[in-house]
């Protein structure tokens, strides 16, 4: 998910100002839209039980919209594997002020209970290896986090849209919502004739039913809860192929409302392009047998990654390619959340360090490693709100986006280049269509390196806030024709103790010949160095290629 939620944020702290007296930003609180949408979710809408009752292997979602009264009918099919055949309750995930009609568990009505989010089912016998829940329901559905049910007045008709990450696709189908529990899909949503409907997969079918249609759409990959979508409005569409680098050939499809259709069209066309890069560097796009498309829908902040569906906020398009990097990021989590989605919560950055990363590998693969350079420098903030791993109800915060890159970058200059992207492909094939950890990954990435990499998750995963700050002391004096260099690093920051990390550094002359590259390996928080050059410098460098997540000051002083 790509966010641009500043201009919003600035309207609710003049609120929010106006209420409490005063609301101050330090130059070390997180980003606005962090800040936002820290506000949107509780705890205990982000945490998931550690275990499941069950594992769903398959949906059938049927959806009537009814956007005039801002109403659905639903009828959801629950094809499941018990944990326990013989279990007294069995949970699944539905807000309650959703009516309930009709309940049957593997064919016949069955006793159950609500309690706020969630269904509890009292079978009457041990369940069979597979079983069938059949919900048949209505309501208005609740509108959570980032607006997970949405109807929306246009001038002379309606949309409808979903945005179910990270815990609300339970506001308008029963299921178990969480990004570890897999399932095919099959969805039929109704509208009236004038709308075209859009969902995960791969259209199956589209049914007249008077005045109304029903589209079917059906996945042939598993995908989590969070991914699952519908958008519904007056789309005008484009269709094109794209063959990828196996060979294989990929349904383009592109969606817009009439007044924006032309400018999408011109946002949208570099796709085959942004496929290539990715195919190239991560390996094949992994739902060919569905599609790649992309939409308008009305979301205010940007664009989310629905599985083959990615969704792009009205606002976002200018026909002027203004937001590129958006449309980059989207794609990249086809790989990175889609095609391998988190385990828990906890490992989000795994989703947006990584298509946060794909920005930068993309210009990288355009136009050189100094675009890379240029793509990552923006990304520096002091980052000091939460570490990567388990931030909490920081679940979208500017860290997880940004220093989630960084430590992507930090990792490839660590073990090199060919071990890096060896690690990425790696990590895709083992775990694509399934999830994975930030444990899976760091085993990934030393079982493909050889390298124990304990010290490097630590400091920059699952403990460290911040960045390093280093401080640099450094004296010069002349030992007959060479120059000895003392050079005294000290590391300031208070978000982690110790940081190991090699630090390039260049020692500059007053003439253009004169330079000499050393590596420094730090390892204590006070280090000493003694470099011999046979010039006098009169400049250090540190980090000249922008390898480190860091801050350096570096002060010369008299011998």
């Amino acid at each position: 998910m790509k966010k641009f939620l500043v201009p919003l944020i600035i309207l609710t702290i003049i609120a929010l100002t106006l209420l409490v007296g005063a609301f101050v930003f330090s130059p070390d609180a997180p980003m606005a839209y962090g800040f936002y949408k820290s506000m949107l979710f509780s705890q205990d809408e982000l945490e998931v039980e550690s275990d499941s009752d069950i594992d769903v292997i398959r949906y059938n979602i049927k959806v009537s919209l009814h956007p005039k009264n801002k109403l659905i009918n639903g009828e959801t099919e629950i094809f499941f594997v018990p944990k326990s055949k013989s279990a007294n309750e069995i949970e699944f995930d539905f807000y309650d002020n959703m009516r309930i009609d009709n309940l049957k568990l593997n064919g016949k009505e069955t006793g159950y209970k609500r309690d706020d989010d969630k269904i509890i089912i009292e079978p009457a016998k041990s369940l069979p290896d597979t079983s069938l829940l059949e919900v048949r329901y209505s309501g208005t559905p609740l509108k959570k986090g980032f607006g997970s049910f949405n109807f929306e007045n246009l001038e002379d008709s309606y949309f409808v849209y979903t945005m179910n990450e990270p815990t609300f696709a339970s506001t308008w189908f029963p299921c178990n919502d969480r990004p570890d529990d897999k399932a095919l899909v099959d969805i039929y949503i109704e509208n009236d004739s004038d709308y075209v409907s859009l969902s995960n997969g791969k259209l199956a079918g589209i049914q007249e039913k008077g005045n109304r249609k029903i589209y079917h759409w059906k996945t042939f990959y598993p995908i989590s809860t969070y991914l699952i979508a519908i958008y519904s409005g007056e789309y005008q569409s484009y269709y094109t192929n794209y063959v990828s680098t196996g060979g294989d050939t990929l349904s383009l499809q592109y969606y817009a409302l009439p007044d924006k259709f032309q400018q999408a069209l011109k946002d949208f066309e570099d796709h085959p392009a942004y496929l290539n890069i990715f195919e190239n560097l991560f390996g094949a796009y992994p739902f060919t047998r569905e599609k790649y498309a992309v939409a308008e829908f009305l979301w205010k902040y940007g664009a989310m990654e629905h599985q083959t569906l990615t969704g792009v906020g009205s606002d976002f398009i200018t026909g002027r390619k203004f937001f590129q990097d958006m449309l980059v990021h989207e794609l990249a989590h086809h790989w990175w959340g889609n095609a391998v989605s988190p385990a828990t919560w906890k490992d989000i950055w795994l989703n947006e360090g990584f298509a946060t990363y794909s920005e930068a590998l993309y210009w990288e693969a355009k136009a050189g490693k100094s675009a890379l350079i240029s793509t990552m420098k923006p990304k520096i903030s002091n980052f000091s709100d939460t570490p990567l791993y388990n931030p909490g109800i920081r679940l979208f915060s500017r860290t997880i986006y940004d220093k989630g890159a960084w430590a992507l970058h930090m990792l490839r200059n660590e073990i090199g280049d060919s071990l890096f992207f060896a690690s990425l492909r790696n990590y895709l094939n083992k775990y694509k269509y399934k999830n994975a950890s930030t444990r899976d990954f760091q085993e990934i990435c030393e079982a493909t390196s050889g390298v124990n990499l304990d010290y490097f998750f630590n400091q920059w995963i699952y403990e460290g806030t911040g960045i390093i700050e280093l401080e640099a002391k450094w004296s010069v004096s002349k030992e007959g024709n060479k120059y000895r260099n003392k050079i005294n690093v000290e590391q300031l920051q208070s978000g982690y103790e110790n940081y190991i990390f090699q630090l390039d550094i260049i020692l500059s002359g007053k003439k253009e010949s004169e330079t000499k590259r050393e590596k420094l390996y730090i390892d204590k928080r006070n280090k000493s160095f003694e470099i011999i050059t046979g010039f006098e410098p009169v400049e250090i460098v540190m980090d000249p290629e922008s390898k480190l997540l860091a801050k350096f000051t570096v002060e010369k002083e008299d011998e």
